[in-house]
């Protein structure tokens, strides 16, 4: 009943810009952890960044922080991650995610519900 969907992907140059977003349905946005990860082909999921519920509580992975930025607008049951400074290595598919609970974590198996992907593709 819980559905993310992501959209905002695309094709961006080296050193460009993208914004994803992450439309929740059939549950309460407020109460979610929100988290961003992405896969690229032949390597694990990893995590990109989350944030809590207050939208004030912010995590980035090392690759991700200086660059990306997550937020959320709770009225709109939205979490959104600005990609800044884009870098062929950010190619991936990325994905939304959401848990129940307040803690932290970057771990892909702690969170409840996933998006299906947007695919990000930075040409060099």
């Amino acid at each position: 009943q819980v559905q993310l969907v992501e959209s905002g992907g695309g094709l961006a140059q080296a050193g460009g810009s993208m914004r994803l977003s992450c439309v929740v349905s059939g549950g309460t946005f407020s109460s979610y952890f929100m988290g961003w990860f992405r896969q690229a082909p032949g390597k694990e999921r990893e995590f990109v960044a989350g944030i809590r519920r207050n939208a004030v509580t912010t995590t980035y992975a090392h690759s991700a922080k200086g660059r990306f930025t997550i937020s959320r607008d709770n009225a709109e049951n939205t979490a959104y991650l600005q990609m800044n400074s884009l870098k062929p290595e950010d190619t991936a598919v990325y994905y939304c995610a959401a848990r129940q609970g307040t803690i932290t974590t970057m771990e892909a198996a702690a969170y409840d519900y996933w998006g299906q992907g947007t695919q990000v593709t930075v040409s060099s």
